[in-house]
């Protein structure tokens, strides 16, 4: 039976553009099983949307002196066209500015508070003297007091990873204007997760058999080592979500604690957008949610986001809609992939060390990202951006495995057989054609079973092997030399291998949806693989807002399913053309001259 599948996925800051690490870490793999799950034929909804209110937007908007909305209006927009372009075909992204967000984060906040996993505290925090304001953890950087690093935010450590005590930052410094802040105190509203860490340790626990070790190890074995603390959920900001309580006026919602329930507002925003149903994937125990993430995001979607979840117990849904006894659905999976870096440095927005995703579309075909991307996707480790090995897969597996089997037996079929499949009776298949047929058959499975332990690498490698099959039968019954002796073997050769052709790109299609829905038509099919992103302009009390959509339940789309080939003998095809290009070596110190500079 059909699975409700929820895709949520990393919700970029509206600070940066996004560049090629932020698409292969999070975006792409979240699409990729979107787009495999939609052709199985779940029940598959995709979210995420642009954090608004996280301290990189004010940080921003400070330096370009200008309001904090017309910051996150701008990088939205350049985040919806980029998803465009690269094929990420959300059901909603959204932002986290919105009337919905604003309601769903504070019920969230009201239910941990009627449950009792709240309480306040006064609490030393940076103060700036200079600027007569407290400081946001972000805009506050020091030396980190477990592992040294220099460059620490107050609240977390990139370098090590840890969850900070804003506090204990060693020589600290404010990221506005470089001047020494002094701590001063400030009362919070605190969760108290050490409350919460039996039953975080118990869920993730249960999740051990599919979780990654990479995630395990970053969550459960912290959690073990260290336990669960206390942490604050309220700033002293004025831009953000406000504290739903009498007396707390100038004080907001922090981003760690609001953004993660972008994931359940999105979902309910778009059940009012596309008359759907978000308590499908939310209020729904059979319902699988995939978490796809950035390593350094890793504990607050395994650790706090659960225990944020298991808190509200039945109270949310009380509070938010009225209806009792209904709990949250948790997490499934939180396949986080680990972090991209450039031609063997760290990727970086202010160097301008970057592939921005906006700017290689405007050169490249989107499925080149795409394929590369993927054959690349840090699932387990660390990887890295090569130009030259860009331009050498592209050329030497895409183009010359992939694309050169497809175009040269499609050529070869609509030259000789009239724009047609060749007539056979399928009774006539000869063994060797049969072995080939049950073979590409077989890797609906074995593909599949890679899509669905979420190893995206290891799928395409099954697909490349695949291919590599049919060009090696190719090779072997050679009907380009037959078809001159023996017309009939040729046309058995042909025949098979063109179907061996088409389920092969269904199988290939969730990674390359472009080439695929080319060769689908080529092939002589009327309906598509998939459906078509559409942008939608919203508005509420907060304003206007645009968000990117995907078709509305009920389109008449995606009617082709997770099977083998449906071609049949005489089905008329279309003119071939090649479906991917081949890349001029030059471009690599080309790319190379432009890294640095923007």
């Amino acid at each position: 039976m059909p699975e409700n599948i929820l895709i949520a996925i990393a919700w970029p800051y509206a600070n940066a553009e996004i560049h090629v690490g932020n698409i292969t870490g999070s975006h792409l793999p979240g699409d990729i099983i979107a787009r495999y799950h939609r052709l199985k034929g779940d029940h598959v909804l995709m979210v995420s949307g642009t954090d608004s209110h996280g301290t990189p937007v004010t940080i921003a908007a400070d330096k370009e002196g200008v309001p904090v909305e017309s910051v996150y209006k701008k990088y939205h927009q350049g985040f919806l066209e980029v998803f465009q372009q690269a094929g990420i075909t959300y059901d909603l992204f959204t932002t986290t500015h919105t009337q919905n967000h604003f309601k769903v984060s504070q019920s969230i906040f009201l239910a941990l508070k009627k449950n009792g996993f709240l309480f306040t505290k006064v609490e030393p925090q940076w103060y700036s003297p200079t600027a007569h304001k407290f400081l946001p953890d972000r805009f506050v950087e020091g030396t980190c007091y477990i592992c040294g690093y220099t460059e620490a935010r107050s609240d977390q450590c990139d370098r090590c990873g840890n969850v900070l005590e804003s506090a204990k930052l060693i020589n600290p410094r404010s990221k506005v204007d470089g001047s020494t802040p002094e701590l001063r105190d400030t009362e919070h509203f605190y969760i108290d997760l050490s409350k919460l860490e039996p039953v975080v340790k118990q869920f993730l626990r249960e999740r051990s058999d599919h979780m990654r070790d990479t995630v395990l190890g970053e969550s459960l074995g912290k959690i073990e080592a260290e336990g669960l603390k206390p942490r604050p959920i309220t700033r002293d900001l004025d831009w953000g979500i406000p504290v739903p309580v009498e007396g707390w006026e100038g004080k907001c919602l922090y981003v760690w604690f609001e953004a993660v329930i972008g994931y359940l507002s999105a979902a309910i925003e778009w059940s009012h957008l596309a008359g759907g149903e978000w308590k499908d994937w939310w209020v729904n125990p059979a319902a699988r949610q995939y978490y796809f993430i950035g390593k350094d995001n890793i504990f607050f979607h395994t650790s706090l986001w659960p225990a944020q979840l298991m808190g509200v117990g039945d109270q949310f849904v009380e509070i938010f809609s009225g209806e009792k006894d209904v709990k949250l659905t948790l997490p499934y999976d939180v396949p986080a992939n680990q972090f991209m870096n450039l031609e063997g440095q760290k990727i970086s927005g202010s160097r301008h060390w970057a592939v921005w995703g906006k700017d290689f579309l405007s050169r490249y075909d989107p499925d080149a990202l795409r394929y590369y991307l993927t054959v690349n996707m840090p699932e387990n480790k660390d990887s890295d951006w090569d130009w030259n090995e860009f331009v050498a897969l592209n050329n030497n597996q895409l183009v010359a495995t992939w694309g050169n089997l497809a175009n040269r037996m499609l050529s070869f079929c609509y030259k000789n057989w009239d724009g047609h499949l060749p007539e056979i009776d399928p009774a006539s298949l000869r063994p060797v054609d049969l072995d080939l047929l049950a073979a590409i058959e077989a890797g609906f499975n074995s593909v599949g079973s890679e899509l669905d332990a979420v190893h995206i690498r290891a799928a395409l490698a099954e697909c490349m092997r695949l291919s590599t099959e049919v060009n090696r039968y190719i090779d072997l019954n050679a009907p380009w030399t037959t078809i001159k002796t023996d017309r009939n073997a040729a046309t058995l050769t042909v025949f098979t291998a063109l179907k061996a052709i088409d389920s092969l790109k269904i199988l290939i299609a969730p990674i390359l949806p472009f080439t695929s829905e080319k060769l689908h038509q080529i092939l002589g099919y009327e309906n598509h693989l998939f459906g078509e992103q559409f942008v939608e302009h919203t508005v509420d009390s907060l304003g206007d807002h645009t968000v990117l959509r995907y078709n509305p339940p009920g389109a008449d789309v995606e009617t082709v399913q997770w099977k083998p080939s449906a071609l049949k003998p005489g089905q008329p095809i279309n003119q071939p053309f090649p479906l991917f290009k081949k890349l001029d070596e030059s471009i690599v110190n080309f790319e190379r001259e432009r890294l640095g500079s923007k």
